[in-house]
């Protein structure tokens, strides 16, 4: 594996009672860049991103992180290693506050998550790491508001927040912009834009104006298969993945959300 690849697959299957949702993956990621795994709804990229993360253990193939052979290791275990999904922790605590809540976050990566215990004061020292965070996705400002309170994207902020407080080195996003308003999508896409400066990030995303802004490259998926991978600008323009999202040959998928 080359130094500059964190995260490969290989040949990676994964069938459920005969139907074979994925079929011979090969996907690398290369560090420090921001990957887009997208493709038509049933294109297999949940399952992908579920056996990347061991909830699912394949049928037949690898998965390597850093070089090392995780395929038969548990989600705690790759969690450790540095490969964190965003919702494995970041399930914010509606009723505690924002900077609360990143504190939380903060306790299961210096092991002191079952530490309820201890005194207000020895958590206060994680508060300079927990507004050091904030600032980095601009929720400073709202660190003393309680998690229920927060608008949607601001929630999605929140929940990027507590991702980070795992310093992944590889950072999964599972549709990050789901849901959400125009108003919204721009604010989250400049923050993973922001996040991802000196991080890698795997993300799957359904709007391609998402994608197409902030996506060093994209892979396409369809029944299973990668038809297609590379930056926007080839991708947007690859017959196949035209035929797989639209049914035409035209020559852009700008403004489609796929």
């Amino acid at each position: 594996m080359s130094e500059s690849i964190i995260l490969e697959t290989r040949e990676l299957v994964k069938e459920f009672k005969g139907f074979v949702a994925v079929n011979g993956v090969n996907l690398s990621v290369k560090r420090g860049q921001i990957h887009a795994l997208i493709g038509p709804n049933g294109a297999g990229k949940t399952t992908v991103f579920n056996l990347l993360t061991k909830f699912l253990i394949p049928t037949r193939g690898q998965i390597l992180f850093n070089g090392k052979d995780i395929t038969s290791d548990k989600p705690a275990q790759v969690a450790r290693m540095g490969l964190v999904r965003s919702f494995q922790i970041s399930a914010t605590f509606p009723n505690l506050t924002v900077l609360e809540n990143v504190r939380v976050a903060l306790q299961r990566a210096t092991g002191l998550s079952m530490h309820f215990w201890r005194s207000e004061r020895v958590l206060h020292q994680l508060n300079d790491q927990a507004m050091a965070l904030l600032n980095e996705v601009d929720l400073h400002d709202m660190a003393d508001i309680t998690a229920v309170e927060l608008p949607y994207g601001r929630k999605r902020a929140l929940e990027i927040a507590t991702t980070l407080a795992m310093n992944p080195e590889l950072m999964l996003l599972d549709e990050p912009t789901q849901g959400m308003g125009h108003e919204d999508v721009g604010r989250v896409t400049e923050l993973i834009k922001k996040v991802g400066a000196n991080r890698t990030i795997l993300m799957v995303e359904h709007n391609m104006s998402v994608v197409s802004s902030i996506a060093d490259t994209i892979s396409v998926l369809q029944r299973g298969q990668i038809i297609a991978e590379g930056p926007y600008a080839v991708v947007s323009k690859n017959p196949q993945v035209l035929e797989a999202y639209m049914g035409t040959t035209d020559n852009e998928l700008e403004g489609a959300h796929v």
